[in-house]
C-alpha cells in the first residue's frame, strides 16, 4: 500500500517539485500552501508524514508542529523544510516533536532517503494496534475466569497507549501471580521502573508480592 504525504509550503514551485519526485517514487501526495489549508487535511486525515515548510504568510510551521502537539494531533512524523533554515530553527523543531530537517534547497537523493527514512521510524514508534475504530475480544483468562477488553482506537495516541499498557501489565501480572519481579524480566524493564508505571495505570501489586520482591 502506497504511503500518504502532505507537503506543506507556501512556494507553488517548490510544492509541484516535490510533489513530482515523490508521486514518480509511488507515494501519493497531498499539497497545502498554507497552515491553515494543513490544520483541515489533518483533521480529515492521518498521513503517513508530513513535510512542513518553516517560513509561510500566515502561520509559520513551527506554531502550527506545537498546535499539533498540544492537540494531539502529532501522530504522524514530520520534516521540517526551510530555505532560511538556522540550526537553532532546526533544534527547536526537533525538540518540539519533528523528526527530520530539510534546507532548501533540496537534492532529490536528500529528500527521498530522509521521507523513506522518516516513514519508516514513525511506523516503529506507533503502538502495534490494528486500523480499526476498536481492537475488540482482547481476552486475557485469570484464575480460570476470562475477561474481555476494548480499546478504543479514536482516542488520543497517548491514551490509547495507556489502554494496551494496562491490558499488557495486568497479563503478565496475572501470568505471573503478581510476582513484579518475574514480569520486570519477561517484558524486559527495571523492577523499580515497572513498579512506577504499574503505579501511574492505576494497577495495584498484592503487598506480599511486594514484600517477596523487595
Amino acid at each position: 500500500m502506497s504511503k500518504h504525504i502532505l507537503i506543506v509550503d507556501d512556494e507553488v514551485g517548490i510544492r509541484e517539485l516535490l510533489a513530482e519526485i515523490l508521486f514518480d517514487e509511488g507515494y501519493q501526495v497531498h499539497l497545502a500552501e498554507n497552515a491553515e489549508q494543513a490544520r483541515l487535511y489533518r483533521l480529515e486525515h492521518e498521513p503517513d508524514l508530513v513535510l512542513l515548510d518553516i517560513w509561510m504568510p500566515d502561520t509559520d510551521g513551527v506554531t502550527l508542529l506545537k498546535e499539533w502537539v498540544a492537540q494531539d494531533l502529532l501522530t504522524m512524523p514530520v520534516v521540517m523544510m526551510s530555505g532560511h533554515g538556522t540550526v537553532e530553527t532546526a533544534v527547536e523543531a526537533t525538540r518540539i516533536g519533528a523528526v527530520d530537517f530539510l534546507e532548501k534547497p533540496i537534492s532529490m537523493n536528500k529528500l527521498l532517503a530522509t521521507v523513506a527514512r522518516a516513514i519508516k521510524e514513525g511506523a516503529a514508534r506507533l503502538p502495534p494496534l490494528a486500523v480499526t475504530d476498536e481492537v475488540q475480544n482482547l481476552v486475557v483468562d485469570i484464575d480460570g475466569a476470562s475477561r474481555s477488553f476494548a480499546l478504543p482506537l479514536d482516542l488520543p495516541l497517548r491514551e490509547a497507549r495507556e489502554h494496551f499498557d494496562a491490558v499488557y501489565f495486568d497479563y503478565h501480572l496475572q501470568k505471573e501471580a503478581g510476582n513484579v519481579s518475574r514480569v520486570a524480566e519477561k517484558v524486559g524493564l527495571e523492577r523499580t521502573h515497572l513498579y512506577r508505571k504499574l503505579k501511574q495505570l492505576g494497577i495495584k501489586v498484592a503487598k506480599k508480592h511486594q514484600e517477596n520482591d523487595s
